[in-house]
């Protein structure tokens, strides 16, 4: 699978597909697309969901994404790295900034997963507009001070968002079970750092289900185990420290609840094929 990294923190950029070519790719970054123009069908980690004017996609770091496009489609893209909204002079906001990444990336997988961003409220729809048409204009013309200006920016459109899609509950999809799985994946997804919270016993009585049948429920509604889910999330966001920070192989398994170095490098190793050591020297440009 090709892959596709930023040269700089930050990118804006307004383009026209009437097809898309060697797709998909997997993106070393955060990126925010909002179609301007055209119909068809934004394809993510193998889910498929239909686009047209006005739509919002998000997009974590490795991400598999791509479009299937049947109209002639205009779009903008708002790509990011985690260096980019980290550029802060002190501890504090570091810290601060740090839990907010880790937030987004939560809001980002689910929607991945479920849905297109959908902007419910017809002031905020417009104020996103006004924002991505700041943030072209400002990127283009790059006159002093743009760089902190494009951050305020980016950081305003994603607290937009963030109401928009996760005010502490979970967003609305039909089925009673549909919602409880979503609310299953989303505790993986914030919990993915914690194994005590990721244990089935734990699980069952968080979600009341019995401990019995947790493993499959959520592979009747997911179609995988939950060992491997978990193990899988894990794992990318190990692949994400390794490309977006300079954090040590045992600092990042410290963070992410491995037992020790060792422990997270075999684990890296059955799902990518390679060492984290190796996996970050490699990193390949396109």
């Amino acid at each position: 699978m090709r892959q596709k990294t930023l040269h700089q923190p930050f990118e804006v950029y307004v383009a026209d597909m009437d097809c898309w070519n060697e797709r998909p790719l997997i993106y070393h970054f955060f990126e925010i697309v909002r179609i301007m123009d055209g119909t068809g069908t934004r394809e993510t980690n193998r889910n498929r969901f239909r686009y047209q004017p006005g739509s919002i996609f998000l997009f974590t770091p490795l991400d598999c994404r791509g479009f299937d496009v049947e109209t002639p489609t205009r779009f903008c893209s708002i790509r990011f790295s985690e260096v980019f909204l980290s550029e802060y002079k002190t501890e504090q906001d570091r810290e601060r900034v740090t839990e907010w990444l880790k937030q987004l990336e939560t809001i980002f997988a689910h929607h991945n997963r479920f849905e297109e961003l959908l902007i419910r409220n017809e002031g905020d729809c417009q104020m996103i507009a006004s924002l991505i048409s700041l943030l072209v204009a400002e990127y283009a013309q790059r006159q002093a001070g743009h760089e902190e200006n494009l951050r305020h920016l980016v950081t305003l459109m994603l607290n937009v968002i963030t109401r928009n899609v996760h005010d502490g509950r979970v967003a609305d999809t039909p089925g009673e079970k549909q919602a409880l799985i979503n609310r299953v994946l989303l505790h993986i997804q914030r919990h993915v750092a914690d194994p005590e919270k990721l244990r089935v016993d734990y699980l069952a009585g968080q979600f009341n289900l019995s401990p019995s049948y947790v493993g499959e429920y959520f592979r009747k509604y997911t179609g995988e185990s939950l060992q491997n889910y978990v193990a899988s999330s894990r794992i990318k966001l190990v692949a994400q420290r390794l490309t977006h920070s300079n954090l040590t192989v045992s600092e990042i398994a410290n963070e992410l609840g491995y037992t020790d170095e060792s422990h997270l490098s075999r684990q890296f190793r059955k799902h990518h094929g390679t060492s984290p050591t190796a996996f970050r020297k490699g990193l390949v440009t396109v």
